[in-house]
């Protein structure tokens, strides 16, 4: 399995050219100019798969929108609220057939708040009939002839829809739309898709769905939150996941609990679900590199709850540790890293510049682990003794191998 995600992204402008969002396309490798030969359910959730859990919608699109292109099968999937209506156009193929039930889901997910864009428009195409649901309808000026373009421009003029120009690659294309006076444009004219990358880290297939059958079973919080404490990838993912506009949430998520209890059982089954799609066996992330992190992770909530803090400080300090190894997992800077998460600001002090009021039990928590001769002073400096580090570290080493 791939340890890169690839996406293209083409920008969509107004009518003054300014930039109003982005398409994002399946792309199978970093050097594919156009998507390969995909079944269509397979590359529309690999799209979803790739702006939720590898990439970040934040990172993809900024405060623009997305234009995703979806067919028959993705329109009727759960996999779609999963996304922030608000933020989304769903663009819909033309050759659609739209039967009562297609019509109605359309219906309901305009609701929601997504955007619905009809592709490659025409009147004598199928998807016609979900005109009066569209918000943007998108005019391709290479599939007709001038006179065809210019009367199907001009008939949608009496519809309330967004009218954008697509396939724009000559100022001779771009002068026909913006005469016939077209909302906005999209094509190579403007910009070629670009192609984006990200490191990947996949969650391990077993604790995946051992976590979607404790929520099958409602089972407590607590057992919930004991799976995510022992898979780096999938807790990773889970707070970038709630924190990224997709979750549609402004809190900053402090714990693992607290990302499951904003959620929702319910919307963190959904995204279990479409996160088996890219599961692995083992996942990829080495066996020693993990344990490393969930090691670090318990020795610092322990320190925490041995130097007397409150619950909150000692979620965070768990966080700290399981993620301070994440430049080294994905090879890149912890600040690019972090762009991708909105974890509170003293999570972030220690990660980034290990200062803040988690530094002291984090250079403890690295002094244990490396076996430092610095490590008493450390220690005292937290009014602890050596009797008590020690039974902390192996109290530590019990739980990680419990797991």
């Amino acid at each position: 399995m791939s340890n890169s995600a690839f996406l293209g992204r083409q920008p969509v402008l107004n009518r003054n050219q300014q930039l109003i969002g982005y398409e994002l396309l399946f792309r199978s490798s970093g050097d594919a100019a156009s998507a390969a030969p995909h079944a269509p359910l397979e590359a529309d959730t690999q799209v979803l798969v790739n702006a939720l859990n590898n990439m970040g919608t934040n990172w993809l699109i900024g405060s623009k929108l997305a234009f995703i292109n979806v067919g028959e099968a993705m329109l009727g999937s759960d996999f779609l609220e999963l996304l922030p209506p608000r933020r989304v156009v769903l663009d819909i193929a033309a050759n659609i057939q739209p039967g009562n039930e297609l019509v109605s889901r359309v219906r309901y997910l305009r609701s929601l708040g997504f955007g619905i864009s009809l592709d490659d428009f025409n009147f004598e195409q199928p998807a016609a009939a979900l005109l009066e649901l569209a918000n943007y309808v998108k005019l391709d000026v290479q599939a007709m002839d001038k006179l065809q373009f210019q009367a199907l421009a001009a008939r949608l003029r009496s519809y309330p829809v967004i009218r954008i120009g697509e396939r724009i690659e000559s100022y001779e294309h771009y002068n026909l739309c913006r005469d016939l006076g077209l909302d906005g444009y999209q094509g190579y004219y403007f910009a070629r898709p670009e192609t984006l990358s990200a490191k990947i880290i996949h969650a391990s297939f077993s604790n995946t769905l051992k976590l979607l059958n404790l929520l099958r079973a409602d089972a407590p919080l607590r057992d919930i939150e004991q799976v995510l404490k022992g898979d780096v990838a999938l807790s990773f993912k889970l707070l970038r996941y709630v924190n990224s506009a997709a979750a549609g949430l402004n809190t900053t998520i402090s714990s693992f609990g607290h990302a499951v209890t904003v959620l929702g059982y319910q919307k963190l089954y959904r995204w279990l679900t479409l996160l088996l799609v890219t599961s692995n066996e083992n996942g990829n992330l080495a066996p020693a590199l993990q344990k490393t992190a969930i090691t670090r992770a318990r020795v610092m909530e322990l320190l925490a709850v041995e130097t007397s803090h409150g619950s909150e400080f000692c979620d965070n300090a768990f966080i700290v540790g399981m993620f301070s190894l994440l430049d080294v997992i994905f090879d890149m800077p912890m600040p690019q890293i972090l762009e991708h998460i909105n974890l509170p600001h003293e999570v972030q002090q220690v990660l980034l510049h290990q200062q803040g009021s988690f530094a002291n039990i984090f250079k403890l928590a690295l002094a244990l682990e490396q076996g430092l001769e610095t490590l008493p002073q450390q220690a005292e400096s937290l009014g602890l003794d050596p009797d008590q580090l020690n039974l902390l570290h192996t109290s530590a080493l019990a739980w990680v191998e419990e797991l």
